[in-house]
């Protein structure tokens, strides 16, 4: 079989989102491929798979399953454990089990994330629980939907190997009855903590990642399979002294030591796999205070890069469905070019604003290291992408912890694979992009005269309800805020009763966040003079402004109808054209 070339040869870590693995398995495959024969060595990560609509992607089925475990259907006792296994709908698995390049069904391990004991057990406990008349509870069929999902994309991927195909089924039936038998006891205790979630989320990145590596060894490449569950094992001591911050009403923050010691035990994880092709989980298992308290839902992402810091990787690959970075949204600007290198920093704004790029938690981790990331194309892989990496001047120097010491570390120059010339800063604006679907609270002071306490008042506020806030312009008694509208309207009704007592409140509905992004825009004159003059020529009102500190993004609120409108009007002004080198570099 294929396989990774020596140890000496540095990790290339690719990451593959869940879109990409549900539409595009083969063809992870053959990339995987040419990366190897090319002698490189690699590692993958993997999300939860996609489906057609967001609804129906693993990880929102399996968030739907859990909240169907706490809504029982029926009056009707007794219990069974429905399996789609010799079902009409399941056809049998061609060659058998014997002679299998693949493990069988693993036993539960010791500090499993699911619920030790049999199956069997399981439903046992359930009886005496609520079902319907056809002895089903309601996440039974969400179950189902996911095992048969699994069960045809690895049908349609895997067609080489009768035995991989007869393994991997029986591995993906296991982790679905293992995710039911997990359902049926959270019913019975009738409670999903955080943790729970946690757990049970993580079982659609392990799905996935089965098919992937069973794909990979159909065609030849030896592949291991790296679940991550029980990577997180150190005391509960060790982990309270990693928690940098701590808040009275939400978890505690883990602090960088935290993801320092993660990444090395990743590190050590992956040279396990020796000359194999390690295909990693992205769920790495329950942290303290809740892998979506602590990281939300790009924790794959991240997961990538605590890997990439861990092996010392020359590059971060993170594949998606687009070339890499744009000037602007291609889809909406037909002038748009793509970007051969972005800062991290320009790369942070523009996925605050409106641009999926990638988690900046996640490139922290992997910046501080000096580890280039790449923004690729699966349905492009000979395109170059878009590296993200820091620029020759205006770095700043971090702040590294004792435990920063046990992640392997590549010198901080420009690596090998990118030319000095790619990265020297240039003058100007780097992209603009647009975030839809804001909504503007204002609040004026009924206070003219004492005006003290009134943002705390304003902030304690939009605290206690959960709201973010992306733009703000003030004065002394006047503030204005951009939020994101698709906060439930209840949400919203609550948080301007709220603050009545301190002053007046005015909505502005259907806007826009239009956002001009470039780490070197400072020392260009007169780029908020144009971006502004433009609009005003083709008559974009302009809501609010307000530019950071840094200097990085200058942003305005915008009536949403005029959005694409504004986009190509500022993009042809002052983006149309590859801005020039930086004077005196």
């Amino acid at each position: 079989m294929l396989q990774n070339p020596p140890s000496t040869a540095p990790y290339i870590i690719q990451k593959y989102g869940g879109t990409s693995v549900g539409r595009s398995a083969a063809g992870i495959v053959e990339i995987v491929r040419s990366y190897v024969e090319g002698g490189n060595r690699v590692a993958l990560v993997c999300s939860a798979r996609s489906g057609h609509t967001k609804a129906t992607g693993t990880t929102n089925l399996l968030l739907r399953a859990a909240l169907e475990a706490l809504r029982p259907k029926g009056p009707e006792i007794g219990s069974s454990l429905p399996s789609l296994r010799g079902s009409p709908s399941q056809s049998p698995a061609p060659g058998g089990q014997s002679g299998t390049s693949t493990p069988a069904t693993p036993a539960t391990p010791r500090g499993s994330y699911l619920l030790g004991g049999s199956l069997s057990s399981l439903a046992r406990l359930a009886g005496g629980r609520a079902q319907s008349e056809d002895g089903k509870e309601l996440f039974d069929d969400t179950v189902d939907e996911i095992k048969q999902g699994h069960l045809d994309a690895a049908r349609q991927v895997i067609r080489n190997s009768p035995d991989v195909l007869a393994a991997v089924e029986e591995e993906l039936e296991y982790d679905c009855e293992r995710l039911r038998g997990f359902l049926r006891a959270a019913q019975i205790i009738d409670e999903i903590s955080t943790r729970s979630k946690d757990i049970i989320m993580g079982v659609g990145e392990r799905l996935s990642c089965r098919i992937i590596t069973a794909a990979l060894r159909d065609r030849g490449i030896d592949a291991e399979l790296v679940s991550l569950e029980n990577i997180i094992d150190w005391d509960v001591q060790a982990e309270e002294q990693e928690v940098s911050s701590k808040s009275v009403d939400g978890p505690p923050q883990l602090g960088q030591a935290f993801y320092s010691r993660l990444s090395q035990r990743l590190g050590e994880r992956l040279a396990e796999c020796g000359d194999r092709v390690p295909v990693v989980t992205g769920f790495f298992g329950v942290v303290p205070g809740s892998l979506l308290a602590q990281v939300g839902r790009g924790y794959s992402d991240l997961c990538a890069a605590l890997c990439a810091v861990g092996v010392g990787a020359a590059e971060l690959q993170v594949w998606k469905e687009v070339d890499g970075i744009f000037t602007a949204d291609p889809r909406k600007v037909p002038t748009a070019r793509l970007l051969s290198t972005i800062t991290p920093e320009e790369a942070a704004e523009l996925t605050y604003y409106g641009s999926e790029v990638i988690h900046p938690f996640t490139m922290e981790q992997v910046i501080r290291a000096a580890i280039p990331i790449r923004i690729k194309n699966v349905d492009n892989p000979a395109g170059e992408g878009t590296i993200i990496f820091p620029d020759t001047t205006g770095s700043q120097p971090e702040e590294h912890t004792a435990l920063d010491a046990v992640a392997p570390k590549v010198a901080p120059s420009a690596p090998a694979s990118l030319p000095e010339s790619a990265l020297e800063p240039h003058l100007g604006p780097t992209a603009i992009t647009i975030k839809d679907t804001v909504v503007v609270l204002s609040v004026h002071s009924n206070r003219k005269t004492i005006s003290h306490g009134f943002f705390a008042r304003i902030f304690g506020t939009l605290d206690k309800h959960g709201i973010v806030v992306d733009l703000i312009s003030t004065s002394e008694v006047h503030v204005s805020m951009a939020i994101h509208g698709e906060i439930r309207k209840s949400v919203l009704d609550r948080v301007v009763r709220d603050l009545k007592v301190v002053g007046e409140i005015t909505l502005s509905r259907d806007m826009a966040i239009l956002s001009l992004v470039g780490k070197h825009m400072k020392n260009m004159v007169g780029v908020a003079g144009k971006m502004f003059t433009t609009l005003a020529e083709g008559n974009v009102n302009i809501e609010m402004i307000s530019q950071g500190a840094s200097e990085i993004n200058i942003s305005c609120v915008i009536e949403e109808r005029d959005a694409v409108k504004a986009l190509n009007l500022v993009h042809l002004k002052l983006l149309h054209q590859a801005p020039q080198p930086l004077a005196g570099y």
